[in-house]
């Protein structure tokens, strides 16, 4: 008799991860989780509002997986949803990682979205959408910041894709959207003096209220970190900030400057991040 070799292959790891969280005046209203995702709601100050800590249990994300984030502040709520930890993407052998994150604020609510850095390996596809849907009197605070590659061991993004798209409506009207597409080789428009002019890391940040002028000048205004570049602008009834660094902790920390100043001017809530966002 022959023999007969069996080569066992691990399959690969295909997650659709779902969270949905919903607040109402007087905190949570509804939970809704399917692994890998999963909210925490550590206590807090005094002042603060129903903080949501998002975690991904699976510790990265790979060609395939798919999460999908819903967050609904009913009227009247405060909520804030954080990210627990940076986020992964790895190397992909062709399909790619699907992120939506659907945020809605009611008639007097306020809501944040704050995250913590997603990280793109070489060779990593991330698509994600962010929409946003706020009532006329509501305020909104989001964003999503991107570290192209591991830089603190010295590592670089070469090719992969990064499809990274928002949409903002006020009062059920588009108001603003923006996508931001780089497909490989990604080098060209990273190092590019007319793309990123070599910066390793980028953020966006959207707040949408009331005073967006005066929440504009007060943002240029603000001292910058070294090896950041940061802007601000109004544009369809939403402050934009956008930031680009050659040093991805330096982005970060100006990133945390702004974020807080923010949350402070346009909500009147204290002016600094959740302690988790520091560890």
């Amino acid at each position: 008799m022959s023999a007969v070799t069996l080569r066992c292959e691990p399959a690969p790891s295909r997650f659709h991860g779902r969270l949905r969280v919903a607040a109402g005046p007087r905190g949570l209203r509804d939970l809704h989780q399917a692994a890998p995702l999963r909210a925490l709601f550590p206590r807090v100050a005094a002042g603060e509002p129903l903080t949501a800590c998002l975690t991904n249990t699976a510790g990265g994300l790979v060609g395939g997986d798919v999460l999908e984030v819903a967050v609904e502040a009913d009227p009247g709520a405060r909520l804030l949803v954080m990210a627990q930890a940076a986020e992964k993407v790895y190397r992909s052998l062709g399909p790619d990682v699907r992120v939506t994150v659907s945020l809605t604020a009611g008639a007097g609510a306020w809501l944040e979205w704050l995250p913590q850095e997603t990280i793109l390996f070489d060779a990593a596809r991330l698509r994600r959408l962010t929409t946003l849907e706020v009532a006329p009197d509501a305020r909104a605070l989001a964003g999503e910041m991107v570290v192209f590659g591991r830089t603190a061991h010295g590592e670089s993004v070469k090719t992969g894709l990064l499809r990274d798209a928002w949409e903002v409506r006020v009062g059920g009207r588009l108001v603003w959207m923006d996508a931001l597409h780089l497909d490989a080789p990604l080098r060209a428009p990273l190092d590019h003096a007319a793309g990123f002019g070599g910066a390793v890391a980028a953020a966006t940040a959207v707040c949408v209220g009331a005073g967006l002028e005066d929440l504009r000048d007060g943002v240029r205004a603000l001292e910058g970190r070294e090896a950041v570049l940061r802007g601000a602008t109004v544009v369809g009834g939403v402050l934009v900030v956008r930031w680009l660094g050659r040093d991805a902790a330096a982005l970060r920390a100006d990133f945390a400057d702004v974020w807080a100043w923010l949350r402070q001017a346009a909500g009147g809530l204290p002016a600094r991040l959740p302690r988790l966002w520091h560890v």
